[in-house]
């Protein structure tokens, strides 16, 4: 496991990359990332991945939480955050495993926690290189305006995985961060913007998955379109949450 050497009175920063049945990719996604960023601290959990997603992980340097079965997205990120409060964390940051997150946007996302609880990477702020069309690009506008809406601020990508969370973040993610579908990037944000956190978005590039198996298609499209609204409705009727300041 490669373990980082923080210089004195910087944050301590925990990279959390879910993972499942990511064989094919999540080695070259992790030796990128640490050949660009030697000194940060990697976490993987293994969402009860059938192949040999676990051994590459850990063979490339990455610290590895196996997780007993699939827990879909939302588990496999609370257990992530929880690890991160756990071992006292200033700031977590979430990376995909299969390289669409482009390490070069992290120092981006991360700085976006200069004065806000939580910095989002969007797609669409500035940069042009990546394209959504159908259901799935309905969605994301229709989330967009819901999401500046509510929290005062302009968004264009609210659905994005790629964000960074501080202490009060991290907290509000172990406590909040639903786990039982996958909605958890929608519920999670409006969660915490209800409960009093600071948002907003940067811009970053992503890219297309490096290897494996594109999850999009047209019906998944229109799947992710029902299920994005659903869960911006379930999150606006949920209790609001209080956070305690770490």
């Amino acid at each position: 496991m490669q373990v980082s050497s923080v210089a004195h009175g910087e944050p301590r920063t925990l990279i959390i990359m879910p993972a499942w049945n990511e064989e094919e990719v999540i080695g070259g996604t992790i030796t990128e990332l640490f050949r660009m960023m030697p000194e940060v601290d990697l976490l993987v959990v293994n969402d009860g991945s059938s192949d040999n997603t676990s051994a590459i992980a850990r063979e490339a340097g990455a610290l590895v939480i196996d997780l007993p079965y699939n827990m879909g997205i939302g588990g496999a990120l609370r257990t992530g955050y929880k690890y991160a409060r756990m071992m006292d964390y200033d700031r977590a940051i979430q990376v995909d495993a299969d390289g669409q997150h482009d390490p070069k946007g992290i120092r981006t996302v991360l700085a976006g926690l200069d004065d806000v609880d939580i910095s989002i990477g969007s797609r669409f702020a500035e940069a042009d290189n990546y394209t959504v069309k159908g259901p799935r690009k309905w969605a994301m506008v229709l989330l967009a305006w819901m999401f500046s809406s509510i929290s005062g601020k302009k968004f264009t990508d609210a659905t994005s995985g790629f964000r960074a969370a501080n202490r009060r973040a991290i907290a509000q993610y172990c406590e909040h961060l639903p786990a039982e579908y996958l909605g958890d990037c929608i519920d999670a944000c409006v969660m915490a913007i209800r409960a009093g956190l600071t948002v907003k978005q940067v811009p970053v590039e992503m890219r297309e998955r490096q290897a494996g198996t594109p999850s999009s298609n047209p019906w998944k499209s229109a799947v992710y379109l029902v299920r994005s609204i659903f869960s911006f409705a379930i999150s606006m009727t949920r209790k609001k949450s209080t956070v305690k300041d770490s």
